[in-house]
């Protein structure tokens, strides 16, 4: 399930990509590379970090033609993607969630230790929007609107702690993933969000 998952979630990536390189006016090969890198960029970093060689996507050329074409695809029914907003988001947060597991398990396949575990899969899920917002000149929106990161974070915690307790593994990726959407379906609904720091220097002077 977890697979099927993923191949959604990278689909939805980088037609994500892809339409925030329109909204910057990109030429074919950037939608194409932005495109990839909201896709697969989380996956790369966390196994260059973790020295988790060769890098996955490397291995399954079928992910590269997978995200690039729907990339381009989605310059062809860019008109009609307002109309699957609500989708959309759906399919994010269900890849930020799978992405999230996914990149625990890698962690924890090469033996690490849990704080390395928690931020591999958070890197996993949430690195690959961080790079497509820097590279379009943005503020990372991962870092700035409803609850994301913290998702990322919480769905972390919560898949290592019930393998702790010894859960039956696929309880425990259905608890996980069921929890995680259900958290981040309610922040996107009551536009949950963390306190914002807002610093300004002008403000502070006398």
């Amino acid at each position: 399930m977890l697979t099927i998952i993923y191949l959604i979630a990278i689909t939805a990536e980088a037609m994500s990509g892809a339409l925030t390189a329109g909204r910057r006016n990109m030429d074919m090969f950037g939608v194409a590379f932005i495109a990839f890198l909201t896709a697969l960029g989380g996956g790369t970093v966390r196994d260059i970090l973790l020295g988790n060689y060769p890098v996955t996507w490397t291995q399954h050329s079928m992910y590269i033609y997978l995200v690039i074409s729907a990339g381009l695809a989605t310059m062809v029914i860019a008109r009609f993607m307002h109309r699957l907003h609500q989708l959309f988001l759906v399919l994010d947060s269900m890849g930020l969630i799978a992405f999230t597991i996914i990149g625990c398990n890698v962690a924890l396949g090469l033996d690490y230790d849990t704080p390395v575990v928690i931020m591999s899969g958070m890197i996993t899920g949430i690195f690959g929007g961080i790079l497509r917002d820097v590279l379009c000149g943005s503020t990372p929106q991962v870092l700035r609107e409803e609850l994301y990161a913290s998702v990322s974070l919480l769905v972390a915690i919560l898949y290592l702690t019930l393998q702790e307790h010894h859960a039956d593994p696929d309880i425990n990726l259905l608890a996980s993933f069921s929890a995680g959407l259900l958290l981040r379906m309610a922040a996107i609904r009551w536009k949950w969000s963390l306190p914002v720091f807002s610093y300004s220097p002008e403000r502070w002077k006398s």
